[in-house]
């Protein structure tokens, strides 16, 4: 079966099984080996990607179903001047051991800071609660998104900032 599917801002046609998982779909058809697969059951939520700006567990969306969609994996967050601000504080807060589940938190807390730029830890906690990690206690995790949170409400009131003053000059 033929799909077209808009992953990472680039249209994509692919001829797929009709059983194959979105998850499987990413890593073997497209190369987006970020995406990992730990339980094939939802459980553990390392397959996390967005469909249409919404988190979903790949590994139990079949590829067909992303059809017409805009999928977003975490290779997306990748930017030219460095390192995203989740991806940063991530790092910054040690918000990460082993790294397997590191994909999933990341574009679970993506899709949480898209929808509430200042979330409370408790709305942290339960935006990130269907992804496991069995290495950091979760502690430096909600740590890494209330800095990015916070690095990337900065960095939007600058810019807007920057846009007031060019606006100013420009009359």
């Amino acid at each position: 079966m033929k799909i077209t599917v808009r992953v990472n801002g680039s249209v994509c046609e692919q001829d797929v099984e009709p059983r194959t998982l979105l998850a499987y779909f990413l890593r073997e058809t497209l190369g987006l080996t970020g995406t990992h697969v730990g339980c094939d059951t939802t459980n553990c939520g390392a397959c996390t990607v967005l469909l249409d700006g919404r988190p979903v567990k790949s590994c139990t969306v079949l590829a067909v179903q992303a059809d017409g969609c805009e999928v977003t994996t975490v290779e997306a967050l990748e930017q030219k001047s460095g390192l995203h601000p989740l991806q940063q504080a991530f790092w910054d807060e040690h918000g990460l051991q082993c790294g397997y589940c590191t994909p999933g938190m990341l574009m679970a807390a993506s899709a949480l800071l898209a929808e509430n730029p200042d979330p409370t830890e408790e709305e942290i906690r339960f935006g990130l609660s269907g992804n496991i990690c069995r290495c950091t206690g979760y502690v430096n995790i909600v740590k890494a998104v209330q800095n990015a949170a916070a690095k990337m409400r900065a960095d939007e009131a600058k810019s807007n900032e920057e846009v007031a003053v060019s606006g100013a000059t420009s009359e």
